[in-house]
Parts: structure tokens; C-alpha cells; sequence
């Protein structure tokens, strides 16, 4: 486990162009192995979010769809993105099933909607993003880097903290 105290940050967005443009641009830093998990409640914006980390990672938006049925969907662009739905899971059991973590210990960056549905789907150097709904089309972005991966890609995203 990493001793670094967690690096957050708070992003607002005030329409779904800019929630998909904040996805977009994470999209454009993500690195094999990568790990971004998202949380928020229903209607929040994480499906808008995650269209636009696959665009900015250079998957056709023809090619994605939402994982809920088939609870991961992996796509090539620059970086070979799997895109997991955890909405429908409860077990660690459930991840084992979909070969969950064979996917995470690979090549690929790893985008998970529904985190916190299975506690074990995070692992411990993560880039955690819980939506928040603040009007009708604002949200606010609680960011969270748990470790130094995580840390680095929050540096590329959104540029060095200022401590």
C-alpha cells in the first residue's frame, strides 16, 4: 500500500459538452495500466464522462456502448481501454466471473463505472471520480489519486497540484 496521504481535487462542469470534454482529455493522458474508477449517482454524468475518456484514448465513439449488460467492454485505440460497469455486481466473486482481474493486471487502462458496488474492483494506487449532480446540468468532480500511478495521471489531467 502506497503512504502517500491521497492528492484531491474538485472540478465543476456546467453542461454534459463539458463533462464529456473532461473525460476527453483524461482519455488523452491515459496510460497502459491505468486505473480510473467512477462513482455518482444515477443520471450523474458517467456515462457522458466515460465517451469521452474513450474518444480522448482514441476509440471510435461508434465502437463504444455501455457495459451494463455485459459488464466489461474492451476497445483499441491509442491505449487499449477496458470499460467495466460494476452497476449489476456485489462480489469479489462476481469480478473473478468476467475475468476481472486478469484484466486489470494487463496491458490495458482500466475505466470502471460503479467502483464502489465491489470494494475489491479498486486497487490501491486509483484515480477515483465521484460525480455529483448540482443543477440541472452541472456537476461537480470529487477527484481523488491514491497513489504515485494515479498521482502522475492526475498531473497529465489536470496539470501539477499546487501545494
Amino acid at each position: 500500500m502506497d503512504a502517500l496521504a491521497p492528492l484531491t481535487r474538485t472540478l465543476t462542469s456546467a453542461s454534459a459538452v463539458e463533462t464529456f470534454r473532461l473525460g476527453e482529455a483524461l482519455g488523452r493522458v491515459l496510460e497502459p495500466r491505468d486505473f480510473v474508477g467512477l462513482d455518482g449517482q444515477l443520471g450523474a454524468g458517467k456515462t457522458s464522462f466515460s465517451r469521452g475518456v474513450a474518444q480522448g484514448a482514441g476509440v471510435p465513439l461508434d465502437d463504444v456502448s455501455s457495459p451494463t449488460y455485459s459488464i466489461v467492454q474492451t476497445y483499441a485505440g491509442r491505449v487499449t481501454l477496458h470499460h467495466a460497469d460494476l452497476y449489476r455486481l456485489s462480489t469479489e466473486g462476481d469480478l473473478f466471473g468476467v475475468g476481472y482481474f486478469e484484466l486489470l493486471e494487463g496491458d490495458g487502462a482500466m475505466l470502471v463505472e460503479w467502483v464502489s458496488q465491489v470494494p475489491q474492483a479498486r486497487p490501491d494506487d486509483a484515480l477515483s471520480i465521484r460525480l455529483e449532480v448540482a443543477g440541472p446540468e452541472q456537476r461537480v468532480f470529487h477527484v481523488s489519486a491514491t497513489g504515485v500511478r494515479s498521482r502522475a495521471l492526475v498531473s497529465r489531467w489536470l496539470g501539477p497540484a499546487a501545494d
